[in-house]
């Protein structure tokens, strides 16, 4: 029975780890697209440790980034060209897919929410 009992426990343990399919942490660094349409030109994105470039209709932006937890981020722009590019973006991870994440955005402390979808390449 001790036995059964063991084998039991550690099938549920094995089970109840989570996948590396919905880990976030495979987000924080690589090549990411965030399609056109709801809002966004087509946006190439390129991060490593703390910098993300962004590459969208003929403009290239650097961009610190600084991850609160695996969920929530923040951005602000290297080298801002207007008052509303020295606001920090606070960005909010709202669900996990295989290759992608659905984030909420807020720009400063307004109460604008913009969604989208990112994609890894």
């Amino acid at each position: 029975m001790k036995k059964i009992v063991l084998i039991f426990v550690l099938l549920v343990s094995l089970f109840s780890c989570e996948s590396d399919e919905l880990n976030p942490d495979r987000f924080k660094t690589g090549i990411f697209e965030i399609p056109e349409g709801k809002g966004y030109e087509k946006t190439i994105i390129i991060r490593q440790d703390s910098l993300q470039i962004e590459k969208y209709e003929d403009r290239i932006d650097s961009l610190s980034i600084v991850w609160k937890n695996n969920f929530n981020y923040t951005l602000k722009m290297l080298h801002p060209k207007t008052a509303i590019d020295e606001e920090p973006m606070y960005v909010k991870i709202t669900n996990l897919n295989k290759n992608s994440y659905d984030f909420e955005i807020r720009i400063g402390h307004s109460n604008f929410i913009q969604k989208g979808t990112l994609y890894k390449k």
